[in-house]
């Protein structure tokens, strides 16, 4: 079992303890959070739906985010990927937990300000959200990767009642 899928694991059992279900709202990993999920036999029980919203019109349209908020901070921001989250739960249905990522995996896109390997994820639970940026390093399918592990990572906290920003 490689890590990615260790970490789908561990996170499919807490769900489970939790009687919980997560969703996803992603951008630049490509569906990859959701794909590595549902590698997991079993992982219906803790997964029913990932929006997958590569254009900015479909986040506005499948998840809520306010069309104002991409001329104003950019899709790649901590504003951008919270309202991701809350639009995945709110379109999951009751998912509780959720996670949404927006970056710039390469190799163009980037800018001074977000250069190639940014990347933003945001982790929602109830009333409870968390976001952090990540700077990662290598070749598009490694900031693609990176991604996917941070947010496992990161939704295994949430879930167990942990800060997902102190890993």
């Amino acid at each position: 079992m490689n890590p990615i899928e260790a970490l789908a694991a561990d996170l499919g059992r807490a769900l489970q303890l939790a009687g919980a279900h997560v969703t996803t709202a992603e951008s630049c990993t490509g569906g990859g959070i959701a794909e590595a999920i549902t590698r997991i036999a079993g992982s219906s029980a803790w997964f029913e739906v990932g929006f997958v919203t590569y254009s900015n019109e479909q986040k506005t349209r499948q998840l809520g985010v306010p069309a104002q908020l991409f001329g104003q901070v950019g899709a790649v921001s901590r504003e951008v990927v919270e309202a991701m989250a809350r639009g995945a739960q709110r379109g999951s249905g009751g998912a509780r937990f959720a996670v949404a990522v927006s970056g710039v995996a390469g190799p163009g896109g980037g800018s001074p300000e977000k250069p190639v390997g940014t990347v933003w994820l945001a982790w929602a639970a109830a009333e409870r959200m968390f976001a952090r940026r990540f700077q990662f390093a290598g070749d598009r399918q490694a900031v693609r990767e990176q991604s996917v592990e941070a947010a496992l990572v990161g939704l295994i906290s949430l879930v167990n009642g942990e800060n997902p920003l102190q890993g």
